[in-house]
């Protein structure tokens, strides 16, 4: 079975590299066609200077930036509020965006109650 080549709206990845923005922001969903249309951030900005480098990873506090074609295949490590997380950009993730992959909530597991958590282990001795 051949493996089944990746599709954006009808277009390959290579055609979506070569758009301009004004014409990808066409085949994205409204937000972030509103999001391309106003324009980027200077900090976005910056984050796409350094992305045009041969870096192989890249740190950003962008979290509402627009996943382009032009980061698929590279490693961005996506500020999660105490940490950053390493994120690999594929293809798929292309209109999403980055603060999508990197969750700023971990998962809580609670342990046992202490002492005096409950009414039975209120009469229990603290020693």
């Amino acid at each position: 079975m051949a493996l089944k080549e990746f599709k954006y709206r009808g277009k390959s990845l290579e055609d979506l590299k070569k758009l301009s923005l004004k014409e990808l922001s066409l085949l994205l969903p409204s937000r972030e066609r509103r999001k391309i249309k106003r324009g980027f951030t200077d900090a976005e900005k910056a984050f796409l200077d350094k992305l045009q480098s041969k870096s192989k990873k890249i740190e950003t506090h962008c979290r509402d930036m627009v996943i382009l074609p032009q980061m698929v295949g590279r490693i961005i490590s996506i500020h999660a509020g105490k940490e950053f997380k390493d994120v690999e950009v594929t293809a798929e993730m292309i209109g999403h965006r980055l603060g999508e992959f990197a969750l700023t909530r971990s998962r809580v597991a609670h342990n046992a109650p202490g002492i005096g958590a409950t009414k039975s282990s209120a009469a229990l001795s603290v020693k």
